[in-house]
């Protein structure tokens, strides 16, 4: 598989079919990182914004091959793109959403289509809704480490804090989210059968 690298150099040099595959590559796991920040009516503008920012700048990646860089890079310039859009929107009035519409932001990635345990599926599906429940930063750093599988130093320098701020961070987001599923499967528990008063024992 050709590198991200060396499409980005390919891209830098006006080729387009190189751009496209990048694009094609990256743009789903893009997608769902955005959300963490903006709902999914506003994904897509956000998306565009990056690859177009990718491709002005495709030129002043200095990577090498090793495509843990070029990932790195394109989080930044989305992280970059998005907090543009919000700059532009900062005047447009804050809308209440419900948590199914938190949860998709969330983006956690998709539940799988078939699951043979249904009580697998259960838990994706709690796991979901109690990572929409997270503040956003702490849903972001989840996203990309948890899920995106960025290593410690790039999951910072995308963040632009430091390593150690990174680690508090996410420390703190994962001890939320299990107090947050905690909370959910206590309100989803069945209530408990009630007691058969029917005495089963010998007459008095």
């Amino acid at each position: 598989m050709i590198s991200d690298a060396v499409l980005l150099a390919a891209s830098a040099a006006g080729d387009t079919g190189a751009f496209e595959t990048f694009m094609r590559r990256h743009q789903a796991p893009v997608a769902r990182y955005l959300r963490t920040f903006t709902g999914s009516a506003d994904v897509d503008d956000a998306v565009q914004d990056t690859f177009i920012a990718v491709w002005r700048s495709a030129g002043h990646f200095r990577g090498t091959g090793h495509d843990g860089g070029a990932r790195g890079w394109l989080y930044t310039i989305a992280r970059h793109a998005v907090h543009h859009q919000q700059r532009r929107r900062v005047d447009e009035p804050a809308q209440l959403e419900s948590i199914e519409q938190l949860a998709e932001q969330a983006g956690w990635g998709s539940l799988p289509e078939a699951t043979a345990d249904a009580d697998d599926r259960a838990l994706h599906e709690l796991l979901q809704v109690a990572l929409a429940r997270l503040p956003q930063e702490e849903r972001e750093v989840l996203t990309l480490r948890e899920l995106d599988g960025f290593s410690g130093d790039e999951t910072a320098a995308i963040l632009q804090v430091s390593v150690a701020a990174m680690k508090s961070r996410l420390h703190r987001a994962r001890i939320h989210l299990a107090a947050v599923v905690r909370s959910l499967e206590h309100i989803a528990a069945p209530p408990a059968a009630p007691r058969d008063s029917t005495h089963t024992g010998s007459a008095p």
